[in-house]
């Protein structure tokens, strides 16, 4: 599943400059001067958009101030490290290029050698670039058990002509949406899709609420969600992320980006970006997790290509609600624990995006399940996953919803947004 932009015949934001966080050093061509002339919104000072908003933006927190530990690479180093970046060791091919897995020395040990995922930007022109530049600057100043880590970048002349290249470490066990797709010969079990949905709740946590700035990913999705040795999972795929608003202001203004299935619709609609929008893809990401299928899917029957649409049915019903659980799964163990969570993905899918929890809230009624799992103690009752934090109205109205599920409410859905098909350019 790509990424690609919406257009809605509003005029396309140009972005803004930045500079790379400091203690990136330059290379055989300056990447500090190529990423001023070619920009990224982060930095900003001087907003160009026609909104009141923008016309209000007041300067936002420099990241070319934060300290980076990113090691920078030649071209050299890492035709060494991928075989001359064999299709041997090719992991995979995406919208920003190919990704070849490689051997580095250990920046901790030089005598040891680690393995790395080097990522090669494709010929794309200057969008592809400037989600470069955005992975360089968001990994290179945020850390986190449950994002990525950015080891290092790569922005060198060679004969082939400007190579641009993100160094990250490797996750051997790939991304969720591999063990989600029927192909898969490891179907996810249910016990560990549950942690995935605590590591990428609290993944998202962080980069909302974590920090001096807030940083919305954008492009939620369960492709961009990478699994360790471990199988701890990380966010990964960085180059659409965009700063949240500044103080006193609702949300940012920006060109509509996004993967079909999972954009927030009023986003989709308005070009208006806030944290809601996250909550959103993850409330989508939780009914992947569930049924096994994706958000959009063309090779199924014409009524079951839209995920939110065909689990609508049988979400009421507890006998019906049973039919949408991935068949891979045994459904006698789960079916508490799915139900838990479709509510909690209801949550994040309510129409109004104010009513719809942070994910700080959302962290803690996903380790209200995740917990009940473990200990095989007594399910909590379903309406102590409201969250204690709302407002009094959005508390009442999210029992509402839940209770809703409990008593049979069939049109319960009518309350969030359908999800529209909307055609990329």
């Amino acid at each position: 599943m790509k990424c690609f932009p919406f257009y809605h015949g509003e005029k396309k934001e140009e972005p803004k400059s930045i500079k790379l966080a400091s203690g990136l050093s330059n290379s055989s061509f300056n990447a500090e001067d190529d990423v001023r002339r070619s920009g990224s919104e982060f930095n900003s000072k001087v907003a160009s958009e026609n909104s009141t908003d923008s016309q209000r933006r007041t300067a936002l927190p420099s990241l070319s101030q934060k300290p980076s530990n990113l090691k920078v690479f030649t071209v050299s180093e890492l035709k060494s490290a991928t075989k001359n970046f064999s299709r041997s060791v090719m992991l995979g091919e995406g919208g920003f290029g190919c990704v070849y897995k490689g051997l580095i020395k250990s920046v901790e040990d030089p005598s040891r050698k680690i393995e790395v995922a080097v990522k090669q930007l494709g010929k794309r022109g200057m969008q592809g670039h400037k989600e470069w530049v955005t992975e360089v600057n968001v990994l290179g100043i945020v850390e986190h058990p449950n994002l990525v880590k950015l080891v290092g970048y790569c922005a060198d002349d060679d004969e082939r002509g400007i190579q641009r290249l993100l160094i990250y470490e490797y996750m051997p066990n790939r991304s969720v949406e591999h063990h989600l797709s029927p192909r898969s010969e490891t179907p996810l079990p249910w016990g560990r899709r549950l942690k995935i949905a605590e590591d990428a709740a609290r993944g998202l946590t962080y980069l909302h609420e974590e920090m001096d700035f807030q940083i919305i990913f954008r492009d939620f999705k369960s492709s961009n969600i990478l699994l360790d040795e471990h199988w701890n999972a990380k966010l990964s795929d960085f180059g659409l992320a965009r700063l949240g608003p500044s103080e006193g202001l609702t949300h940012v203004s920006t060109a509509v980006v996004g993967t079909m299935g999972y954009a927030a619709p009023e986003y989709v609609q308005t070009g208006r970006l806030t944290s809601k929008s996250d909550v959103w893809s993850y409330g989508v990401f939780l009914y992947e997790l569930i049924t096994g299928r994706r958000p959009f899917d063309r090779n199924r029957p014409k009524g079951e290509q839209k995920l939110l649409e065909w689990v609508r049915p049988y979400l009421a019903d507890g006998k019906k609600f049973q039919l949408i659980l991935d068949p891979r799964l045994d459904k006698k163990h789960l079916f508490k624990s799915a139900q838990r969570l479709a509510i909690i993905a209801n949550r994040c899918l309510v129409k109004n995006p104010k009513n719809r929890p942070k994910m700080s809230e959302v962290l803690d009624m996903v380790n209200q399940i995740v917990e009940s799992s473990l200990s095989a103690s007594p399910q909590l009752p379903l309406k102590n996953l409201a969250s204690g934090e709302a407002s009094q109205d959005t508390e009442s109205n999210n029992k509402r919803r839940i209770m809703d599920l409990k008593s049979g409410d069939s049109n319960w859905l009518s309350k969030i947004w359908k999800p529209k098909l909307v055609r990329a350019s």
